[in-house]
C-alpha cells in the first residue's frame, strides 16, 4: 500500500480533529497531535498518527479520561508526584516535564514521577522540552508485557523505552530515544499495515521462535540480549515500582481491555548543568563534541558519522518542509474517515 505525503500542519490538524470529534478537548487534542506528528516526522512511525484510531477507540470505550483533573504534589525541593487522573499520556507527560524543568531551574534537579497516566508516545518529545530550555532531560516509561526476558520464551516486561536530551549552542540538541526491546512493537504493527516482512531479530512467535512474518509475532526480543533485558527492568523499577504503579505482566494491556484505565507510570528527570559547570562552557563543549564526532573518519559504507538522534532530526527538518508520509489507510482514516 502506497504512502501519502501530507503537509506537516495538515496532518496535525487531521489528527487533532479526529480526537476532538471523540470528545477530547481541543487543547489536549492539539498536544497529542503535536506529539504524534513529531514522531512521524522523525521517522518513528510506530509512535505516530497510526495510533490515533487506538486512542479514539479507548476514549469511546471509557478507558481514557478526556477531562482529567491534573494535580502535582511536591515531596521535596527537587521531587514531585504528578497525578495524570487517567488522561492522555502525551498531555500528562508534557505537563509533568514542564514541572520537572521548573524544579531544575529552581533547585538544580527536577525529578517527577507520574501516576495514573496512559500511553505517552515518543519520549523524544519530552526530553526535547528540557534540551530546548538548555537543561539535560531524561524520560522513561513502563509499558505492558510484550518483550521476552533474556533466556525466556514468553514476555514479562514491556518495550520500556528510555530517552535523554542534551542541549548544545549552535547545534540541535542531541536526543537519544530507544526502546529496550530491539524495536518498538509499533514497528511490527506498521509492517502489518504496510504488508512487509521484518528482520528475524525483532520478535518471536507463539512458540518463542524468531519470525520474519509480522502477523506471527506475539512478543519482542530485548536489544543486545541481557543488556536490553537489564535496562528494561531498570525502567520498570523507576517508572513502575517506584511510582507505586503496576509493573511487568500486571500492567493493563494497551490492546484489549479498552474500557479499563491503564494507570501507567512514567519518570522524568531534568538536570541543570549550571549546578555543576559553567553553562556556556557546557554548551560550547557539546558543540565541540558534536563537531569532533562529525569529523571522525567514517567506516566503509558510511558518508559521515552522526550523533544519536541526528538522522531523525534531519528527517524531521525535511518532512516539516516537504510533508510527512503516512500509509493510505491511516490517511483515509484521519482525513476522510
Amino acid at each position: 500500500m502506497a504512502d501519502v505525503l501530507v503537509p506537516y500542519e495538515d496532518l496535525k490538524l487531521g489528527c487533532s480533529n479526529k480526537l476532538q470529534i471523540a470528545g477530547v478537548p481541543s487543547d489536549h487534542a492539539d498536544i497529542v497531535a503535536d506529539v504524534l506528528v513529531h514522531a512521524d516526522a522523525r521517522g518513528v512511525t510506530s509512535h505516530g498518527v497510526l495510533r490515533t484510531e487506538h486512542y479514539v477507540k479507548r476514549v469511546k470505550k471509557g478507558g481514557l479520561n478526556v477531562n482529567p483533573n491534573f494535580s502535582v504534589k511536591e515531596t521535596g525541593p527537587v521531587t514531585a508526584i504528578f497525578n495524570g487522573d487517567d488522561g492522555l499520556g502525551h498531555v500528562v507527560s508534557k505537563y509533568a516535564m514542564e514541572h520537572a524543568i521548573k524544579l531544575a531551574k529552581r533547585n538544580g534537579i527536577g525529578m517527577v514521577s507520574v501516576i495514573n497516566s496512559s500511553h505517552c508516545g515518543a519520549l523524544s518529545y519530552f526530553v526535547k522540552q528540557a534540551a530546548e530550555a538548555n537543561l539535560v532531560g531524561m524520560a522513561m516509561t513502563q509499558t505492558d508485557k510484550v518483550v521476552v526476558p533474556f533466556g525466556g520464551a514468553e514476555p514479562y516486561f514491556g518495550t520500556n523505552p528510555i530517552a535523554y536530551g542534551f542541549p548544545a549552542s549552535k547545534h540541535k540538541p542531541v536526543i537519544l530515544d530507544m526502546a529496550t526491546s530491539n524495536v518498538a512493537f509499533g514497528k511490527v504493527l506498521h509492517a502489518r499495515e504496510a504488508g512487509t516482512t521484518i528482520p528475524a531479530d525483532w520478535g518471536v512467535d507463539s512458540s518463542g521462535k524468531p519470525s520474519t512474518d509480522p502477523n506471527e509475532v506475539v512478543a519482542l526480543l530485548p536489544f543486545a540480549g541481557p543488556k536490553g533485558y537489564g535496562l528494561a527492568m531498570v525502567v520498570d523499577i523507576l517508572s513502575g515500582i517506584m511510582t507505586g504503579s503496576a509493573f511487568g505482566p500486571h500492567i493493563t494491556p494497551m490492546y484489549g481491555a479498552y474500557n479499563e484505565m491503564r494507570k501507567l507510570g512514567h519518570f522524568f528527570c531534568v538536570i541543570n548543568p549550571a549546578m555543576f559547570t559553567d553553562p556556556q562552557s557546557f554548551l560550547a563543549n557539546m558543540d565541540r563534541m558534536i563537531d569532533e564526532i562529525h569529523e571522525t573518519k567514517p567506516a566503509e559504507g558510511f558518508n559521515r558519522v552522526l550523533v544519536p538522534g541526528e538522522p531523525e532530526q534531519l528527517r524531521e527538518e525535511e518532512r516539516i518542509q516537504n510533508g510527512v508520509p503516512v500509509t493510505e489507510s491511516v490517511y483515509n482514516y484521519l482525513m476522510h474517515g
